[in-house]
């Protein structure tokens, strides 16, 4: 039987090459999940602008947790869509800015951070306005979504300047 002799210069490239390869393929599926995510994002937004509250309720999880405010929690997806139904009816909503500042995966949970204004224009006349502010949205995956993924906690941060 022959002997097989590693130097420790080898077993240090095959460690690098194998530590490479494992980080390569938990970055391109974070990449995946990063864009599912976006994706996600963009179908809620073009759901708000169209006043769309069954397209809305699909990417939240039944057991959502939203606090809105100070004092606005609203907990569970019915919840949710009763708080917005009123705002719906009397204004059109378009967001003005979404930055994404970051976004944090782990397995089968994205955590969102993201800077918005939201435009909201009266549908019978009267001033609008517009709400801006910092938002932390918890993604969990839900074979029930559109694209596999619904918020499941978000707390938004109105911004004071």
């Amino acid at each position: 039987m022959a002997k097989i002799r590693f130097r420790l210069s080898d077993i240090f490239l095959l460690t690098l090459i194998l530590t490479l390869c494992l980080s390569t393929k938990t970055y391109s599926q974070n990449e995946k999940v990063k864009s599912e995510i976006l994706k996600t994002g963009e179908l809620i937004r073009a759901a708000f602008s169209k006043g769309d509250l069954e397209a809305i309720k699909s990417f939240h999880h039944p057991d959502v947790i939203k606090a809105l405010g100070y004092k606005n929690l609203q907990t569970g997806r019915e919840a949710v869509i009763d708080g917005l139904r009123g705002t719906l009816e009397g204004y059109t909503l378009d967001f003005v800015e979404n930055k994404v500042e970051s976004i944090l995966i782990q397995g089968d949970i994205a955590i969102e951070q993201t800077l918005f204004s939201i435009k909201g224009t009266p549908k019978k006349g009267g001033e609008g306005f517009i709400f801006s502010g910092r938002t932390m949205v918890t993604y969990i995956k839900y074979k029930k979504s559109p694209t596999g993924w619904a918020t499941i906690r978000e707390i938004i941060q109105q911004a004071t300047n």
